[in-house]
């Protein structure tokens, strides 16, 4: 009987640590992130220009 509580106890800490970070993205209370696309401009060994797009959220 012991062994059952046990493995059960570990099971379920086990499903509940999982489930933690999936909810790390979850933006209540109609809150949505301001993104904006920044243009990152660069070059390269050779002196060609090289833009990057990068996507910024806050």
């Amino acid at each position: 009987m012991r062994k059952i509580i046990v493995s059960a106890t570990i099971a379920l800490v086990a499903a509940v640590s999982f489930a933690a970070p999936s909810q790390a993205g979850y933006y209540s209370y109609g809150y949505e992130p301001a993104c904006f696309v920044k243009k990152v401009k660069t070059y390269d060994y050779y002196g060609n220009v090289i833009v990057k797009k990068i996507r910024v959220c806050r």
